[in-house]
């Protein structure tokens, strides 16, 4: 059963979620190279609106395919995302979204080791059709540099 409370923090911050579901398209900037073509992402829920599913293709060699499911905390503060690719890659990203403002982190060890530390920052336009952000690594876990920019565009 789902969780229809009133009031339920994580019900809420489900809601909150709403503002992702559709498809977009991806525009990958690479620092050292020429900007890529689109590639695609789709959200959807899943399981009785308890999980949304991220999907994504970029026509790239060194951007993989992949899926994240996407969960809140009970707590309904933050939330998790599952992130597999077609590398075989396995992370978990601690996740924030709130004031337009969207936020992975990894930063600790968990089914894959952690060689570097990885986030991700994405501010939604006003109007929710796109998401400006940029993706940074650290190999210290202080010091932060750009991996990649990373453009969402609402396409439906």
């Amino acid at each position: 059963m789902g969780h229809d409370t009133a009031g339920d923090p994580r019900s809420s911050a489900l809601a909150r979620l709403d503002a992702f579901v559709g498809e977009w398209s991806l525009a990958v900037d690479f620092p050292d190279g020429p900007k890529e073509p689109s590639g695609r992402v789709t959200f959807d829920w899943t399981l009785a609106r308890e999980y949304l599913l991220q999907r994504w293709e970029v026509p790239h060699p060194d951007a993989p395919d992949g899926m994240a499911v996407i969960s809140a905390e009970d707590d309904g503060k933050a939330y998790v995302q599952h992130y597999f690719d077609s590398r075989g890659v396995v992370r978990v990203y601690r996740m924030t979204f709130r004031d337009r403002l969207w936020t992975l982190v990894r930063d600790a060890p968990d089914f894959t080791p952690l060689d570097f530390s990885q986030r991700y920052s994405g501010a939604f336009s006003e109007d929710g059709s796109s998401i400006v952000g940029r993706w940074e690594t650290s190999y210290d876990g202080s010091t932060w540099e750009l991996d990649f920019n990373l453009t969402y565009r609402r396409i439906a």
